[in-house]
């Protein structure tokens, strides 16, 4: 194996930070102060210390794509900060072999001050290449990044674009054993990204690890054989990418069986008021989550209000199983206005269901008729369309699917 993580955690002091403070770290690190738990940390500590990830094991071995995926604020840049050696782990111990050229956050690894040029010889030599071995790659990695023109011009002066392009370039092509990526690259354009997951998949080819992070679950899909599910800084699931991406798309379904949504499931909420409900039913106003091919989706959503509204916005968005958003409902889309009350509100939506049999995610916001969230829940809702219909001849034709939605169309014959 070439990266090994035996129980690793990070821990970050909240509010002010001194030198005292340090040195009271620092003093802890020496006498190797035991530290049982967040919680006994925190109680210990006066809740000045949280733990940004915990209890995280894992190996990988050479040429293996592994892919880290969780929700904002789960770990998964932190966790590979730790494996760049940008920041030190408060424990556990991490065991790499081989050189690892990574890419995080815009502005990690180059001096603002130095060009273009001067920044790929100082990654090099930070790798421990020497001057020939950076040369003979030199042309490559301007040729990818595209920066002609700019490279004797300090990164400092770059766009965003610019900047990625050659920090991707740079850590791909000065031959690490390993390379890991965090979701920076969706700063460049789409023909950029192609570009770069190319070069991670000839990378991994070439019997090289890759460790890559992203939202994009089709990128994921495409790139990662494996991938770690990572949910308040712990490792839920390390298992088969498409296990890792149906565990990670039903992480936010946190309905209970009586459709109610219980606090803290938001994505977004203002304060103003909150979903408490969402429920489903099929034709015959069964309850349940499976529908037919072709058949209608009814929903109907409770919401607790604080305040009073004319006008508000319904917003239902209809998600695949790579996390990539299809379809749209608004029901201003269909000149139909709707007001809000203070206490709760009753909202009955029939969806015209034109989804080619698989599964598929809801997100569901409440908002102003500005569009400012009041609530937002994302991933709340699964369904699954069988290809079967309400009778023997309404089900789903074919043997294949092309796309996801089922196309209307005006035919003639000339």
């Amino acid at each position: 194996m070439i990266i090994s993580v035996e129980d690793i955690g990070k821990k970050y002091r909240l509010g002010e930070y001194n030198l005292r403070s340090a040195l009271s770290d620092i003093k802890q690190s020496i006498f190797k102060s035991k530290i049982e738990t967040a919680e006994n940390d925190r109680t210990q500590a006066g809740g000045k210390y949280v733990w940004a990830l915990q209890d995280i094991n894992f190996s990988v071995n050479s040429g293996e794509v592994l892919g880290i995926i969780g929700k904002n604020g789960a770990g998964k840049s932190t966790l590979l900060k730790v494996l760049s050696r940008v920041t030190a782990p408060s424990t556990g111990i991490i065991k790499i072999r081989g050189r690892v050229g990574s890419l995080l956050e815009v502005g990690t690894g180059f001096h603002p001050d130095l060009t273009g040029r001067e920044n790929i010889f100082l990654n090099g030599a930070i790798l421990g290449m020497s001057k020939i071995e950076i040369r003979s790659k030199f042309d490559e990695i301007v040729d990818f990044a595209g920066i002609q023109k700019y490279i004797d011009t300090p990164v400092k002066r770059y766009s965003s674009g610019m900047y990625v392009r050659l920090a991707f370039a740079v850590a791909a092509h000065l031959e690490p054993e390993i390379l890991i990526v965090d979701e920076v690259l969706a700063v460049g354009d789409a023909e950029f990204q192609e570009k770069c997951v190319g070069k991670m998949k000839s990378v991994s080819g070439e019997g090289r690890t890759v460790l890559f992070v992203s939202h994009n679950m089709g990128t994921i899909r495409s790139l990662c054989t494996r991938g770690i599910l990572l949910r308040n800084g712990k490792m839920v699931l390390d298992s088969n990418i498409e296990t890792a991406i149906d565990s990670y798309l039903k992480t936010n379904a946190k309905r209970l069986s009586d459709g109610s949504i219980p606090e803290g499931a938001s994505l977004q909420n203002s304060g103003d008021g909150r979903i408490t409900s969402i429920k489903t039913s099929d034709f015959k106003n069964e309850a349940t989550s499976d529908f037919f091919y072709n058949s209608p989706i009814h929903l109907e959503i409770d919401f607790d209000s604080e305040i009073e509204l004319d006008r508000a916005l319904i917003g239902i968005q209809i998600k695949n199983s790579l996390n990539e958003s299809i379809q749209d409902f608004v029901n201003v889309y269909d000149n139909v206005n709707l007001g809000v009350r203070k206490g709760r509100n009753t909202y009955k939506v029939t969806l015209n269901n034109a989804m080619h049999p698989g599964k598929y995610y809801l997100n569901i916001t409440m908002a102003r008729f500005n569009g400012v969230p009041l609530d937002s829940l994302e991933s709340i809702v699964e369904l699954n369309i069988s290809n079967m219909g309400e009778t023997a001849e309404s089900g789903y034709p074919f043997a294949w699917y092309n796309g996801y939605l089922k196309g209307s169309a005006t035919w003639q014959q000339a």
